[in-house]
């Protein structure tokens, strides 16, 4: 009876494992039969999609980017007009960077120079406070050092000093200023040079062709206006940082008149 029970139950895997195996062989014809049809529908749809990528072309060659379309205008533009335009922009930009550089380690936080002058000069005297000015950086330092130079002179000694050496600062802060302010009067200028150069030019092909062709005049026409396009546009760059320029020293300028009142304040509370 175990031998009958052990030879059904072996009888049985059997036929499961051969259950098994039809079946995934099966499966794998399928499978198999799927993939081969899906690799027919890819390439029936390759040229469908190569023709798709050839009609997006176009449109990828339009959208290339503002860079590009910068460059390809540049060079429509010429060279010998649109270079002075771009020279005039970079000039500009390279004292706008100058100036933010020296605005940004001329500014200091006003309020504690002025409290470390104070108790300096309450605790070592104005020896260990020049010490102190000379060794900050920035143009507020320089003219609380110039105060305390002239410290044994009088205040009214140094309330000159303040003023008139608070003055030289003042002009330290505007040095490049006036360069940025040319260029960006001298690009739209070059700009619009360049425009009525090249529209004598387009007139000048005119008279060549003998006709007033639409082509002939809307080809120069744009040629020529696109040097007006580039200097118009490097001088708004260049305004726009001039103006915040001139709100940054404004705003060191009011900083340094309130903190030399206070430091007058300090001098006489000491004296």
């Amino acid at each position: 009876m175990k031998k009958l029970i052990a030879l059904l139950t072996v009888f049985g895997f059997l036929t499961f494992g051969i259950a098994n195996n039809a079946f995934a062989q099966k499966q794998q014809k399928a499978d198999e039969a799927a993939a081969t049809e899906q690799v027919a529908e890819e390439v029936a749809e390759a040229p469908a999609a190569a023709q798709a990528e050839l009609s997006e072309d176009p449109d990828d060659s339009i959208n290339q980017g503002l860079h590009y379309t910068l460059k390809d205008k540049f060079i429509q533009g010429g060279a010998v007009w649109m270079t002075p335009v771009l020279i005039c922009l970079i000039l500009g930009l390279a004292f706008v960077i100058e100036r933010i550089f020296y605005l940004n380690l001329s500014s200091v936080n006003s309020k504690k120079l002025l409290d470390k002058v104070e108790n300096t000069l309450k605790t070592k005297g104005v020896d260990a406070a020049k010490e102190l000015c000379r060794d900050t950086k920035g143009p507020l330092a320089a003219v609380f050092y110039q105060g305390l130079d002239r410290y044994d002179e009088g205040l009214e000694s140094v309330e000159k000093s303040l003023t008139s050496y608070g003055a030289v600062q003042m002009a330290k802060l505007e040095n490049n200023m006036t360069w940025i302010s040319l260029f960006i009067a001298l690009a739209p200028s070059l700009g619009f040079l360049g425009t009525v150069i090249g529209m004598v030019q387009a007139f000048d092909d005119i008279e060549r062709a003998g006709d007033i062709s639409p082509t002939i005049v809307a080809g120069g026409m744009k040629v020529a206006l696109l040097t007006t396009v580039f200097g118009l546009i490097t001088a708004m760059i260049l305004q726009v940082f001039y103006n915040y320029l001139l709100t940054r020293i404004d705003a060191i300028v009011n900083d340094m008149e309130d903190a030399t009142i206070s430091f007058m304040d300090i001098l006489v509370k000491n004296k």
